[in-house]
């Protein structure tokens, strides 16, 4: 993995997660998503998750600190984004915005300066 691939990659990341938050605030306010709870839960359905789970990344990347801090914390940001949706689609409006407004945006946060770190270190 070179790093301009590295930095395409957390760059698409840092911008495709930040849209999550805008695609849940739409979703609260019209109550639907094309995104079912479930989907959105998973790590994986991203471009991004394609990637960090994909074959481009080597065996040394994936056990350093940097790789599995990344992966756990995306993970988790996507959970949360599933969790705010099962809100959402149970008409618990009330419930997705605090969850939105606290935990989502803590793990968002999270996730983005953890990349800006990855990124910084593999330069």
């Amino acid at each position: 993995m070179s790093q301009a691939d590295l930095s395409t990659q957390i760059n698409a990341a840092i911008g495709a997660h930040g849209a999550w938050k805008v695609r849940l605030k739409a979703a609260i306010n019209t109550g639907t998503c094309d995104v079912t709870p479930a989907v959105a839960s998973c790590d994986d359905k991203c471009a991004f998750g394609g990637w960090l789970y994909g074959p481009t990344i080597s065996q040394t990347t994936r056990t350093g600190v940097p790789y599995q801090v990344i992966r756990r914390l995306h993970a988790e940001f996507h959970q949360c984004a599933g969790q705010v949706l099962t809100h959402v689609t149970s008409g618990n409006k009330t419930g997705a915005q605090q969850l939105l407004d606290s935990d989502f945006t803590e793990r968002s946060d999270k996730l983005v300066r953890a990349l800006h770190k990855w990124k910084r270190e593999a330069s």
